[in-house]
C-alpha cells in the first residue's frame, strides 16, 4: 500500500471521517459511457453552436457573446433576504426555455426551513474581509 496514492491526500493519508472510505474499485473501474456522454454534452453543444456561430457571423459574435456573458454573470445581488436569479444570463444561454426539476418540484432555495443569509457577513466573505462559511450571527 506504500506506492498507491489516494486522491484525497491529507499530510500522507487518507482523511477517512472528510472523504469516507477508500474504494479502489472506484479508481480502477472505467465510467459508464452514459455517464460520459452526460458530461460532455454540455461543453460540446456550447462548442458546437460557438463554431456555428462564427462561421455564420464572423469571428467577432462570439467574442461579442462571451464577453456578454462574463458581463451577466458578475451581475448579482448583495446576500441577504432575495436571491440572485440572473435573469439575463439565463435569457442570453437559453437556459429560460429549459424545464428542469426544481420547475415542477419544489425548490430547496424556496423551503421554509432555509435560514438566509445575513447581508452584512455575506458581504465581507465575497470581498475577501471576513473568513469561513456565511451564517447568521443574530436569531
Amino acid at each position: 500500500m506504500e506506492g498507491i496514492q489516494l486522491p484525497h491526500d491529507v499530510v500522507g493519508s487518507h482523511d477517512t471521517l472528510r472523504h469516507g472510505l477508500p474504494a479502489f474499485k472506484n479508481d480502477v473501474l472505467p465510467v459508464h459511457p452514459v455517464e460520459v456522454i452526460q458530461r460532455t454534452s454540455r461543453a460540446l453543444q456550447a462548442q458546437t453552436k460557438r463554431s456555428l456561430l462564427e462561421r455564420a457571423y464572423g469571428s467577432a459574435f462570439p467574442m461579442k457573446m462571451d464577453i456578454e456573458r462574463q458581463i451577466l454573470s458578475r451581475v448579482q445581488r448583495p446576500p441577504g433576504l432575495i436571491p440572485s436569479f440572473m435573469l439575463g444570463l439565463e435569457s442570453l444561454t437559453g437556459e429560460l426555455d429549459e424545464f428542469g426539476f426544481e420547475d415542477f418540484l419544489n425548490d430547496p432555495k424556496e423551503s421554509d426551513t432555509i435560514i438566509p443569509v445575513d447581508m452584512h457577513e455575506g458581504m465581507e466573505v465575497r470581498l475577501g474581509l471576513s473568513k469561513g462559511p456565511v451564517s447568521r450571527s443574530f436569531f
